[in-house]
C-alpha cells in the first residue's frame, strides 16, 4: 500500500486563489506555467477547465500536477498538463509521493471519462514508463555579459557583429500594440513552417494576464522604423522562458533574431534573473537547435508522456507538429490560415 493512500488530493482552480503564485513561488524551479495567470490565458482563450491536482501538509505543497480538462468532438474528454506549454513537469517531494498521488489522478480521470492524460516532463518520476514524444530543451545560466559572450559560438559572434552594423534598434516593450505587431510577425512565421497561428484572442489574453502584470516582455528589432523581428519572454521567480519568436522572412539576412536574443539575455541578467530556458525544440529541427546552442546553452531532453485510459498504460504517438499537413498549410493564404 502506498504511503500516500490516506492523504488528500485536492483538485483546485488556481484562477480563484489570490495567493496561488505566492505559494508556488516557494517550490524549487517553479516555472511560469504553474502560475494563476498562465491558467487564465488558457482557460479564457480556449474554454479549458483548470484541474490542478494538489497535495499539501499544512501550507507546504508536496505534490502538484497542473492540468486542464479539454473536451473535443474529435478527441473526446482528456486531461493535458498543460496545453500549449513547452514543459510543465509535475512536482513531488519524492517518488513515493508522486506514485501515490498519480494513482489518485488516474482514478479521477477514469471517473470523468477521460480518454487520455498528457504530461509534459517528469522524467525523474516516469523514467520506467513508455515515452510519447521527445524534444530538446536548452537553458542558460545567466551571469555578467563578458562571461556569457565568451560562451557564444564563433558563428553567433559574426552574426551579432553583422546585426550591429545594420543599425538595428532593439526595444523592450509591454504595450498592447507590441503584442499586435508580434501577432502579425507570428502569422508570417507560422505560415513559413506550415502551421496555423494561435487565434488573436489568445494573444489578447496573453497581454491582459501576462504582459500587463509584468510577467512577460516583448523584445523587438526595428529596421528603419519597421519591426522585423520580435520575441516573447515569460519571467517568474528568477527564471525566464523564451516562449515565442517571430520575424519577417524578407529580412532574415540582417540577423535580427540573433541580436534580439542576445540583448534579451543581457537585459534579464542585469535585472537579477538567474536562468533562461529556450523552450522546446523538435529533435529534427537542427537549425533551431544550433541557434540555441550557439548562445552557450546547456542541452537536455524533455519527454512527453500520454496515458491511455482504455489501454490502462502509457503509449507512444506521432508528433502532431510535423507531417503532410505542414505543406498544405504553408501554401494557404494568410487570412485562411488565421481562420483555421
Amino acid at each position: 500500500m502506498s504511503q500516500f493512500e490516506n492523504k488528500n488530493l485536492e483538485i483546485v482552480n488556481p484562477i480563484v486563489q489570490e495567493e496561488w503564485n505566492s505559494n508556488i513561488s516557494k517550490l524549487p524551479e517553479s516555472p511560469i506555467f504553474f502560475t494563476r495567470q498562465w491558467a487564465q490565458v488558457l482557460a479564457t482563450s480556449y474554454g479549458y477547465a483548470p484541474a490542478f491536482f494538489l497535495s499539501r501538509v499544512g501550507r507546504k505543497i508536496e505534490f502538484l500536477l497542473p492540468s486542464m480538462e479539454v473536451s473535443s468532438r474529435l478527441t473526446g474528454m482528456r486531461g493535458i498538463a498543460l496545453p500549449f506549454t513547452d514543459f510543465c513537469a509535475p512536482f513531488a517531494v519524492d517518488k513515493i509521493t508522486f506514485e501515490g498521488a498519480f494513482q489518485k489522478v488516474i482514478s479521477h480521470g477514469k471517473s470523468q471519462g477521460w480518454k487520455y492524460l498528457e504530461i509534459r516532463g517528469g522524467e525523474n518520476f516516469l523514467d520506467k514508463e513508455k515515452v510519447s514524444l521527445t524534444y530538446f530543451s536548452h537553458w542558460l545560466q545567466l551571469s555578467d555579459a563578458e562571461n556569457m559572450f565568451k560562451k557564444l559560438s564563433q558563428g553567433h559572434r559574426r552574426n551579432l557583429k553583422k546585426a550591429s552594423k545594420n543599425n538595428l534598434e532593439i526595444l523592450f516593450e509591454n504595450s498592447l500594440a507590441s503584442i499586435e505587431d508580434f501577432y502579425h510577425l507570428n502569422c508570417l512565421t507560422r505560415k513559413k513552417h506550415g502551421l496555423p497561428p494561435q487565434p488573436r484572442l489568445f494573444f489578447t489574453n496573453f497581454y491582459k494576464y501576462l504582459v500587463a502584470e509584468n510577467l512577460a516582455t516583448i523584445v523587438s528589432a526595428h529596421y528603419h522604423g519597421k519591426k522585423i523581428a520580435s520575441s516573447v519572454f515569460l519571467h517568474f521567480n528568477k527564471n525566464v522562458t523564451y516562449k515565442y519568436g517571430a520575424s519577417d522572412p524578407k529580412y532574415l539576412n540582417l540577423r535580427a533574431n540573433h541580436l534580439v536574443m542576445w540583448e534579451a539575455i543581457k537585459y534579464f541578467a542585469e535585472r537579477g534573473f538567474e536562468k533562461i530556458n529556450f523552450g522546446k525544440t523538435e529533435i529534427s529541427n537542427q537549425g533551431l537547435r544550433r541557434f540555441k546552442l550557439g548562445f552557450g546553452a546547456e542541452e537536455e531532453k524533455i519527454n512527453y508522456y500520454k496515458y491511455s485510459f482504455s489501454d490502462d498504460e502509457f503509449i507512444e504517438e506521432k508528433n502532431p507538429e510535423s507531417g503532410w499537413h505542414t505543406a498544405i498549410f504553408g501554401k494557404m493564404p494568410l487570412p485562411l490560415l488565421k481562420l483555421i
